[in-house]
């Protein structure tokens, strides 16, 4: 077993498309093709990989082993990640467990999806009737349901909403890679008069199903080095949880997996709230940015509104929220989603932000959710810190 430590040593990703005509398949290449490029690794020392379930390819059970014959691999390590917009960190996680017990020396984690241009999912909950009754209007509703009980606990100032998507729209409107139609400046007006969804939730608290790839070398130090590699960081605390008080059968919906989350991280890693220079919690929707922010601490439960009316939340402001957009503003890539978090985190960290660059580059702090069931919160929280 390695006690080598382990580091994020490139990164990748594609153009975010909406309707493209492409495949889950072409964007995973392209995605692959150029981490291997930036990095200047030869495919030949690529021996392991980890795939992401896609929603445009669900009914294909072996789809991470068609990927390898895709890709011209053939790994000593292979991992199916089926946790929705967790699976790039986790998958980050599950390479890094995989070189310590020698199962492989350099990995790629890889997520592509195009779920606009085809829609293949089922998500067959074993009680279908309660998981995905007719008439509800999949993630939207379930997350307006979860709107309307956390006003009528907490309160709640949907210019906080605003807020959120506006500094994001901000900086997808930096982000090259961003869906060309959502580079719009927008307004707190904008957001008040968006149509509604699901009461109370407004379009533009709501991400854009599109479609892209991105992907991630992931191999020790020692290793990264001798492949000639310069920028690298350390994912040095990891933590997730599935299915998050699944035993109670009425719990709070406004509870989620990171309230146990962030100790772990904090603890692990050492550092404090305060100590954060970006944070790129996955948002596929605005009250979920939110509530993160409360369940990490950078505010009291129930004081998410309040926090972000007096935080500067731009790239160059008191906490620089997912800076290259977000899915909100970048374009919601399918379930390769939680990889375009990831990829802005890195991108920050390595300098190569450009005009959107933060100045605190020692650390980001990177979440996924995954799986949305009908009135409970999210099935699956992920949180990783990177250090420089």
């Amino acid at each position: 077993m390695s006690d080598e430590n382990m580091v994020i040593a490139g990164y990748s990703e594609t153009a975010v498309e909406f309707r493209s005509g492409r495949s889950a398949y072409d964007f995973a290449g392209e995605a692959f093709a150029a981490l291997l490029a930036s990095t200047g690794v030869d495919i030949a020392r690529v021996d392991g990989l980890s795939v992401t379930v896609p929603l445009s390819e669900c009914a294909n059970p072996f789809f991470a082993f068609y990927m390898t014959e895709a890709l011209g691999l053939s790994p000593t390590w292979l991992n199916y990640g089926g946790m929705g917009g967790c699976s790039a960190t986790g998958g980050v996680a599950r390479a890094m467990a995989a070189i310590r017990e020698g199962q492989c020396e350099v990995a790629v984690v890889l997520s592509a999806d195009a779920p606009s241009t085809n829609w293949g999912a089922n998500y067959g909950a074993w009680r279908g009737e309660f998981q995905d009754p007719v008439g509800v209007l999949g993630p939207p509703s379930a997350f307006g349901l979860l709107m309307s009980r956390y006003e009528h606990q907490y309160g709640l100032n949907y210019e906080a909403l605003a807020k959120i998507a506006i500094a994001q729209r901000q900086g997808g409107l930096m982000n090259d890679n961003a869906f060309e139609k959502l580079k719009k400046p927008i307004t707190v007006d904008d957001y008040m008069n968006s149509r509604m969804i699901a009461d109370p939730l407004r379009l533009l608290d709501c991400v854009m199903f599109c479609d892209g790839g991105n992907a991630f070398l992931v191999t020790s130090e020692a290793k990264a080095r001798e492949l000639g590699i310069e920028k690298m960081v350390r994912p040095t605390a990891y933590a997730e949880v599935t299915n998050f008080k699944g035993a109670d059968p009425v719990a709070d919906v406004t509870e989620t997996g990171f309230s146990v989350l962030a100790p772990k991280v904090f603890e692990k890693s050492g550092l404090k709230p305060g100590d954060i220079g970006s944070f790129q919690p996955y948002d596929d929707f605005t009250i979920a940015v939110m509530m993160q922010m409360e369940d990490f601490g950078f505010c009291e439960k129930g004081k998410g509104s309040d926090y972000v009316m007096a935080t500067d939340l731009s790239c160059k402001g008191d906490l620089p929220l997912n800076t290259g957009g977000g899915q909100l503003s970048a374009g919601q890539p399918g379930l390769a989603s939680g990889g375009l978090n990831l990829a802005e985190a890195v991108r920050q960290m390595f300098g190569e932000a450009g005009q959107r660059q933060v100045a605190n580059t020692q650390n980001a702090l990177v979440t996924g959710i995954g799986v949305i069931p009908y009135a409970r919160n999210w099935g699956t929280s992920t949180a990783m810190i990177l250090e420089a």
